[in-house]
């Protein structure tokens, strides 16, 4: 092989995987001062020149003549002066030889390997410039195509055609995936699995939902308005904290936009996601309050050494803090970092109700302290529990609960 065709080829290779220049001509060199290394066991005394633009190629070896009986005649960069003759005949000893190595010296099947080794570097590279562009996009959002679905995940591509992921846990469990539509996620990671890069995205990071609301809301993008945190239960429930840089601009206002407008697009691109956005404060009641909303709260005690938060509520309002399966108080304990645990006040109608302590010969004491630990402690305040949230939130089994409710229940009945 022709040593242009060999660089015409690279060089057209290169150039369609976006390699710059320098670079390219790196790897050439590398590779053909390998071929001359295994050739002559050293490259110290050669001279390559590489001009891709014309495919043009020239390998120079530099060596000093000395006399035939000279004890050096046999370093890599000496050569008789018989043979330096051979090459023009009025060299003289202690003149410098330079002689041009041509591509077939090398022979057929070194040329050949070196064109493979050439190609694979490329694929080498493209694989690094992928993955370092896309661990320099990790935390922003980018648009894909879709185009297959499998069961544990569904793979896009990007506008390069390079392929992209969304494992199973990281998709909105309503998302519906169709071959050919454009789809927006976030970078989440970028990994090296068996020499090849990687990249997962996610619709279900709170980060995703953070740079949505950059996309949408204008003051949170100029750095008017900063989203202090995020936490969501994909595609049902998320709560956002804002906070204001400037006194003229209410946080909560602009990112809900009039009527709406701003915050239902973003709604919309989570499957209807119900996004409570609260105005973040550094007074810790005032916080849990809000992080709380709707439900109204009477009186909040916070054991900060222990991480828990002791709210009080009337009995109306104790569902409305708690939520739907939990959710509310869950995300609001993980919006302001402590364990929240509701207590239902009591009223004058309500002096009927009966303490749990009143029950230990029936239900055992670690039963009883594993229910005031959660804020209940009379039998009403048990039983107006959904069973699925007070196993979730006393960590009791199925059976000690459904066993806890006959027992109440029955003492009401009598």
């Amino acid at each position: 092989m022709h040593s242009g065709i060999l660089v015409d080829v690279f060089a057209e290779f290169a150039k369609n995987k976006n390699i710059d220049r320098p670079t390219m001509i790196r790897i050439l060199e590398d590779v053909f001062r390998t071929m001359i290394r295994k050739k002559y066991e050293t490259d110290d005394n050669f001279d390559i020149i590489i001009n891709a633009d014309k495919g043009d190629l020239e390998i120079w070896r530099f060596r000093e003549i000395v006399d035939d009986n000279s004890e050096d005649i046999w370093d890599h960069d000496k050569i008789s002066l018989t043979e330096a003759r051979k090459i023009e005949k009025d060299f003289e000893i202690g003149e410098e030889v330079a002689e041009e190595v041509k591509l077939i010296d090398f022979g057929r099947r070194t040329v050949m390997t070196a064109r493979q080794t050439l190609i694979q570097k490329i694929k080498d590279l493209e694989k690094d410039l992928l993955f370092q562009k896309y661990k320099e996009l990790v935390g922003e959002i980018i648009n894909g195509e879709i185009y297959q679905v499998l069961n544990r995940e569904v793979l896009l591509i990007d506008y390069e055609g390079n392929e992209l992921t969304i494992p199973k846990s990281e998709q909105i469990y309503k998302d519906r995936y169709r071959k050919g539509e454009t789809i927006r996620a976030i970078v989440h990671r970028v990994e090296m699995v068996n020499g090849n890069p990687k990249i997962i995205l996610s619709r279900t990071s709170p980060d995703f939902l953070e740079r949505l609301f950059e996309s949408e809301v204008p003051e949170v993008y100029d750095g008017l308005i900063s989203i202090k945190k995020v936490v969501r239960e994909p595609g049902e429930r998320a709560k956002v904290a804002v906070e204001s840089y400037d006194d003229r601009v209410d946080p909560v206002g602009a990112c809900v936009g009039m009527k709406g407008s701003r915050i239902h697009s973003i709604v919309r691109e989570l499957q209807n996601e119900n996004i409570d956005v609260i105005n973040y404060t550094e007074n810790l009641e005032l916080y849990i309050s809000r992080a709380l909303s709707p439900a109204k709260i009477s009186n909040i005690k916070v054991d900060e050494e222990n991480g828990r938060v002791a709210v009080y509520l009337k009995p109306d309002q104790v569902s409305l803090a708690i939520g739907k399966g939990g959710q509310n108080i869950k995300l609001a304990g993980r919006l302001v970092g402590f364990e929240i645990d509701v207590f239902r006040e009591l009223d004058g109608q309500e002096e009927e109700d009966i303490d749990l302590d009143e029950f230990s010969d029936e239900i055992d004491n670690w039963v009883i302290d594993e229910l005031k630990r959660i804020g209940l402690d009379t039998a009403k305040s048990v039983l107006s529990m959904n069973k699925e949230d007070l196993s979730r939130r006393a960590d009791l089994e199925e059976e000690t609960i459904d066993d806890l409710f006959k027992i109440l229940t029955q003492e009401f009945e009598q």
